[in-house]
């Protein structure tokens, strides 16, 4: 088992304990709410259960696939495949970007890549980095980090989201050593 895996294994173990329920019980909770959609579910978790956004957010990713695959490789996908549809149509162009950020990142170490809908997020112990699109012209990569002073480039997020800091990104060469270097801080701090 990797170490990501044990990370969620433990992740989940402690759900339970927080909330006094097994993971069959927390499935049934997230079934008789007759949500279908991934941040209603995550928002019910945190007000019922009174759980965190990340274990709500880890819990709805658990419960929703048949064995606590991720969306990805539920459905069969392949990451590549999923990061293909990501980047298809008008969003085509942003792919090179896209593939130069993953370049620098590959360099640190190991990682897990989790392709959502609409981006893919990163994590070692816990999500690091996001990188999607954020329109058709422009990427941007989110980063959990603390204690960085925000810049006109690195944008300071509010408090309560899915990262601290995003850049925007809308040429391949925009990926240089100031912006692997916060990606770095941020994958360091997170496993």
């Amino acid at each position: 088992m990797s170490s990501l895996d044990q990370a969620r294994e433990t992740q989940l173990r402690n759900i339970e304990a927080k909330t006094g329920k097994s993971l069959t019980e927390l499935r049934a909770v997230i079934e008789a709410s007759g949500l279908s959609k991934h941040g209603e579910i995550r928002t019910m978790l945190m007000k019922k259960l009174a759980l965190g956004y990340g274990d709500a957010n880890s819990l709805v990713h658990f419960a929703l696939t048949s064995d606590g695959q991720s969306a990805a490789e539920a459905s069969g996908a392949s990451v590549e495949d999923t990061v293909g549809q990501i980047y298809s149509g008008n969003k085509a162009s942003l792919r090179p970007i896209h593939d130069s950020v993953m370049k620098a990142i590959v360099l640190f170490g190991d990682f897990e890549t989790v392709p959502k809908k609409g981006y893919v997020s990163l994590r070692r112990k816990k999500q690091f980095a996001m990188v999607g699109p954020g329109t058709k012209l422009r990427l941007e990569v989110g980063l959990n980090m603390k204690d960085v002073k925000a810049t006109p480039r690195l944008v300071s997020l509010p408090p309560g989201g899915m990262c601290q800091y995003k850049v925007y990104l809308v040429h391949a060469s925009e990926v240089d050593k100031e912006l692997v270097a916060w990606i770095r801080r941020a994958y360091d701090a997170s496993g």
